[in-house]
């Protein structure tokens, strides 16, 4: 039998769904950094990130028993559209709840920017745009993906992801330098706009 830690994310897919559980638990651990790094990015809170990240995986696993995912080899960008969606969930839930009286206060509560429709809208959008990053990301060739992830997501400098990747810093420089130049070209291709 294949040893389960080399097993492809489709592979591991099909073990879990004939009933072995270890493949889950491979899964994420393989994706749970890129996952909680975007959720964190979106909502900027830790306690929420984390929540948010915890029913991404439930809802996973409850896809999964529903047999609802679509082998196609991108297992990632599959669990990122999930937590993606569940943060639009949290933010229109937030847009309904929040329940604001001006009858008490001298001055126009309702007139700050900080209950405007506007912030809502900001991050959903901006939310879209990062969505159509990450799956930009994804069609890039693993090497240039890795060092846009270290750097973007992860927050490393170049020297740090050129001692990670064990490269050069003019490596990893030139790695991101074409991760960028295959980006534009992709956006450009499919006519994608990427503004705030």
């Amino acid at each position: 039998m294949k040893n389960i830690q080399r097993m492809s994310d489709d592979e591991l897919v099909k073990s879990f769904m004939s009933g072995q559980e270890d493949c889950l638990h491979v899964l994420m651990s393989r994706h749970k950094n890129k996952i909680y790094s975007y959720i964190l990015m979106m909502v900027k809170q830790q306690e929420l990130a984390e929540d948010v990240f915890q029913d991404t995986f439930i809802k996973v696993l409850q896809n999964l028993k529903r047999g609802k995912y679509v082998e196609n080899g991108r297992f990632p960008s599959w669990v990122m559209r999930i937590a993606h969606n569940l943060i639009i969930d949290f933010y229109r839930k937030q847009k309904h709840m929040q329940v604001v009286s001006n009858d008490a206060n001298n001055y126009d509560l309702l007139n700050s920017a900080k209950y405007s429709e506007a912030n809502v809208e900001d991050k959903m959008v901006y939310s879209q745009v990062l969505t159509e990053v990450v799956e930009l990301l994804e069609q890039l060739p693993d090497k240039q993906k890795e060092v846009v992830r270290l750097r973007h997501f992860m927050g490393l400098s170049f020297k740090e992801i050129a001692e990670e990747t064990g490269v050069s810093i003019n490596t990893a420089l030139g790695r991101m330098r074409y991760a960028l130049i295959n980006m534009r070209a992709m956006v450009e291709e499919k006519n994608i706009s990427l503004t705030i």
